[in-house]
This record gives C-alpha cells, sequence and structure tokens, in this order.
C-alpha cells in the first residue's frame, strides 16, 4: 500500500526548510508541501498558548491541502504542541527537538552549548530530555535572541549576524565545549558562519537527517511510504508575508520550484 497524499510541513518561517531538504532527499517520490508562518515568526517568544494556537492554525491549513502526515519542523511548536496535536488529530505527526542525546553521549570534554530559543529551553519535554542524558555534563543553554529574525530577514550570512552569532558563543567558547546543538531549525543556515567562529574540534549538530528518518519510518509504519513516484507535482511552499526571502533561501528559481503568499 501506498499514499500519493503530501507530506505537510510547517514552521515559524523559513527556517524548516532545512528539516525539508533532508525529508525530500531522502523521499523524493514523496509530494511535500511546505508551509512557512514568517508573519508570526518567532514562535520561541510567544507563550505556550499562542503557540498551540499558531501550531492548530497550520495543522488544520495543511490537513486542508490533503497532508496524509505533518512534520512540525519547528523546535519550540514542538515542544510545546506536538502533545496536544497528536490528541486532537487522526494523522501521524513528526516533531523535532534538540539532538541533546548525541551530544552529551559523545562529548569528550563533557561540556555541551545548546542555542535555542527560549521558548524551545524553557520547555516540559526539553527539561525532561536534558534531565535524561546530561547529569554529568556542563550544558550551556543560550537563547538565540535575534538570529530568527536576521535569517527571516534574508541576512544570515550579514556582518551583525555574526557578531550576534560571536556573542551569544562566547559562553560555551569559554566553557570549552566540544559538541554544539542547534535547537531552532533556522540555525543550520547559520552553520557557514558558525564554522568560522567555532575552533576546529567542535562539532555542530542539527536534528534534520534524524527528523527524515524518522519520517520514512513512520510512513512505513502506517503504510503510507511511496516506493516509486506516483505524483508529477513538484514540492509546494507557502509563505504569509513577501515571497522572497522563501524563494532565495531554497533557491526556487534554480530548482523550479513553486513559491506562492497564503494568508493563513
Amino acid at each position: 500500500m501506498s499514499d500519493p497524499g503530501p507530506i505537510g510541513i510547517f514552521d515559524s518561517g523559513v527556517g524548516g526548510t532545512s528539516i525539508w531538504k533532508e525529508i525530500h532527499q531522502l523521499l523524493p517520490n514523496e509530494h511535500t508541501i511546505y508551509l512557512s508562518d514568517s508573519k508570526n515568526a518567532p514562535y520561541g517568544i510567544k507563550t505556550q498558548e499562542e503557540i498551540i494556537s499558531l501550531s492548530v492554525k497550520n495543522t488544520e491549513k495543511l490537513l486542508e491541502m490533503g497532508s496524509k502526515l505533518i512534520v512540525v519542523a519547528c523546535n519550540t511548536a514542538t515542544t510545546n504542541a506536538i502533545k496536544i496535536l497528536r490528541s486532537s488529530y487522526d494523522v501521524p505527526f513528526i516533531g523535532i527537538e534538540p539532538a541533546i542525546k548525541p551530544a552529551a553521549l559523545k562529548s569528550a570534554n563533557k561540556a555541551v552549548g545548546i542555542l535555542a530559543t527560549r521558548g524551545t529551553l524553557t520547555s516540559e519535554l526539553f527539561a525532561q530530555t536534558s534531565e535524561l542524558y546530561t547529569r554529568d555534563i556542563n550544558v550551556i543553554e543560550v537563547e538565540g535572541n535575534g538570529l530568527v529574525e536576521l535569517i527571516e530577514s534574508g541576512k544570515k550570512d550579514a556582518p551583525e549576524t555574526r557578531q550576534l552569532l560571536e556573542k551569544l558563543l562566547a559562553p560555551m567558547l569559554r566553557a570549552g565545549i566540544d559538541y554544539l546543538v542547534l535547537g531552532c531549525s533556522h540555525y543550520p543556515y547559520l552553520i557557514p558562519l558558525l564554522k568560522k567562529i567555532l575552533p576546529g574540534g567542535v562539532t555542530i549538530i542539527d536534528s534534520g537527517e534524524a527528523v527524515a528518518r524518522q519520517t520514512r519510518s513512520v510512513l512505513e509504519k502506517n503504510k503510507l511510504l511511496n516506493p516509486e513516484k506516483i505524483t508529477k507535482e513538484r514540492p509546494k511552499f507557502f509563505t504569509n508575508i513577501d515571497p522572497r526571502v522563501l524563494s532565495d533561501i531554497i533557491q526556487a528559481k534554480e530548482n523550479n520550484y513553486e513559491v506562492s503568499y497564503l494568508d493563513f
């Protein structure tokens, strides 16, 4: 059995396209729809009630579009809302959260940095995961305040972004971290800058590949996986602000991707 319906993916902006890329690469036979809620970015500074409300809104829009599975490509939305989404809707949900476990298990220095939003760092799910794996680890948690806004403004390579990153990473470098966990789906777009700032011995971890593998696993388990191309539809991308930043970040013109404005 298989299902030609799309995989729906949403994030509080363009950052979740870092997750979409991994899913698209691993599952090229699947049709995907990406929803960029840039109008309400960042989610990380909002209350849990607001995050849940926005996550429900995005979910219902993707279900209207026929999604067979939904990927919550946002750490903050996952840690604050996915439990409610799973109890409210029949489709499978895939969430993302900071990859604390592999960093904690592999750290030789017993010092790990986590760069994330306040909404993720203060969530119950994050606290539970952190407590499980970091008891003997010096964990330096830093809120990436301002980073999402810079990326959403198309400034991921700008000098001001580098300056902010250097300031945010300073306490981690003082602590001698050897792993940096990226706890926001926007942050993988900063990896080129991060590599210029961090010492060579620091390994950067994000959740993209693991999320793609989990998506495949859940599709297989629910007999929704397409073993071959059964739809000719290309990936579709929707945003509720000016589509140019989203178009640039996924190189829409070069890849012939469809990016559309949608009021949601």
